[in-house]
């Protein structure tokens, strides 16, 4: 008869990435933390807790540093009987030495789980974690099937047998890649290999997952064809929003939408105003905006508390509204107190 521990469920702790600057996602991060932009009424981080506890598991560290407080303040110690915990940085450590201090925290656990903090997705954690302890690997990385490598520095290299092998296009490879597959921003680490990260700046991939590939050690890898999105620049958050709303349209209960306004592949977030006889294709409408009478916006986006006049035309735009300490930069046409930049 075996022991209560041997019949237990391995103990499952997990980090989410939520200290980056969110540069590449400026304007919007000017104003909300990259972790808690909204995603269909939910932010983003609060999506992948939910992912979370799901999977068992048991308790969550997120990493802060640019706007912390807010997050922190949203999310409180627990989420859905999952306690979390809060490493702040006064510099940012990078994806490795994130963990360094965090190494008490993951003592315990007997699975590491790493999350991206800016990626959307219906991951198949369970999967991923079954994957990991059948294979017994180091590490086991989510893979996704339907986006495109080119985007993405050309992905990461997969052999025959499933096993990772290159993490980049022109890095490192311990044998040539079958095929190549974006990383889907989450990741399974063997507890053994925190121990003695230093608390200082480096990188995951560089100065572990790179010297194991070239030591020979096993890195697993499982490939999923669900949705997933790299929210990393507004073009790219655009893109998940309109994508995930496939056919319809997502309005928020708390939106107001006049019965004239046309919608086609949008979504409008909570406070946001559609007047009337307004078109909205292809777009993403942010809390607190509002579109005036017969506007028009087309593949793009209108950015938190920002009026777009009446009879305005937006085709491929972020539309957004300078304000102290938010200014405008090269890239953007400012006309009539408003700032409009390309999506990318």
């Amino acid at each position: 008869m075996g022991s209560a521990r041997q019949t237990e469920q391995p103990r499952l702790r997990a980090l989410v990435l939520a200290a980056g600057l969110g540069t590449r996602l400026r304007p919007l991060t000017e104003e909300v933390p990259k972790p808690l932009l909204p995603v269909l009424g939910r932010s983003v981080v609060e999506r992948t807790l939910d992912e979370l506890a799901e999977v068992g598991c048991e308790a969550v560290a997120l990493n802060l540093h640019h706007r912390g407080e807010a997050i922190q303040r949203r999310l409180g110690e627990s989420h859905r009987g999952m306690a979390i915990v809060y490493s702040w940085e006064e510099e940012l450590l990078g994806t490795l030495g994130a963990l360094a201090p965090l190494a008490d925290f993951f003592s315990v656990a007997d699975d590491v789980l790493i999350v991206n903090g800016d990626s959307s997705c219906r991951w198949p954690l369970s999967r991923l974690l079954r994957r990991h302890r059948h294979r017994q690997s180091r590490a086991t990385f989510l893979l996704a099937r339907r986006a495109d490598p080119a985007g993405f520095g050309g992905g990461v290299g997969v052999g025959r047998k499933g096993r990772l092998v290159s993490f980049r296009q022109a890095g490192p490879s311990v044998e040539p890649a079958s095929r190549r597959y974006v990383f889907a921003g989450a990741h399974v680490v063997e507890r053994g290999l925190l121990a003695g990260i230093e608390e200082r700046p480096s990188d995951i991939v560089r100065q572990l997952y790179e010297p194991l590939l070239s030591a020979g050690e096993p890195l697993a890898t499982l490939t999923t064809g669900r949705r997933w999105h790299d929210l990393g620049t507004p073009g790219r958050y655009r893109l998940a929003l309109v994508d995930m709303v496939k056919r319809g349209n997502w309005i928020s209960p708390e939106a107001q939408v006049d019965p004239s306004a046309s919608l086609r592949r949008s979504v409008i977030e909570a406070g946001a105003v559609v007047s009337a006889d307004a078109v909205v294709e292809r777009s993403v409408v942010l809390p607190e905006a509002q579109l005036g009478r017969g506007a028009r916006l087309s593949n793009s986006l209108l950015s938190f508390d920002t009026a777009l006049p009446a009879g305005a035309g937006v085709e491929g735009q972020i539309v957004w509204t300078p304000r102290d300490g938010v200014t405008a930069g090269p890239e953007d046409t400012l006309l009539a107190g408003l700032a409009y930049r390309p999506l990318g």
